[in-house]
């Protein structure tokens, strides 16, 4: 199950992300918000976090106006590893070098379409497993 969360600069967004996995048949928990009612990305990124810390998500998306502020309150808790992306390489790259466990995005920055290639780049992509990867992800864990 994919966690996602957004607040109202990410909201239009968000719903097209629901409904592209809903065609493929990909189970969510959507943590909110669920208006264009002006809100705070904290809580968001936050309840995202929650769910994947938890063992509920496997991984989790967060959007908001630029992905950065969510993207930044996501990563506040130790275990999650939230990158911010705006082409498929970048979601392609995290996933098999950083085994990033959250996509963040910017819904004023990208378009709708290479939204979803990015979405579906992050979540079809596997960690690499390599030793050295690893080790760097370890390293990041470590306080």
């Amino acid at each position: 199950m994919i966690a996602i969360g957004s607040d109202h600069g990410g909201y239009d967004l968000k719903e097209l992300v629901k409904k592209h996995l809903d065609s493929k048949k990909i189970a969510y928990k959507d943590v909110g918000c669920d208006s264009k009612t002006s809100c705070d990305y904290p809580e968001y990124g936050k309840e995202v976090a929650k769910s994947v810390l938890s063992g509920e998500c496997e991984k989790g998306i967060v959007i908001c106006t630029t992905g950065i502020g969510i993207s930044i309150a996501a990563n506040k808790y130790k275990g999650i590893r939230a990158a911010l992306c705006a082409d498929t390489l970048s979601a392609k790259l995290t996933r098999l070098h950083n085994n990033a466990n959250v996509l963040a995005m910017g819904a004023g920055i990208i378009g709708p379409d290479l939204a979803l290639s990015i979405v579906d780049t992050f979540l079809e992509t596997e960690f690499s497993e390599e030793e050295r990867h690893q080790r760097r992800v370890d390293a990041i864990e470590t306080e």
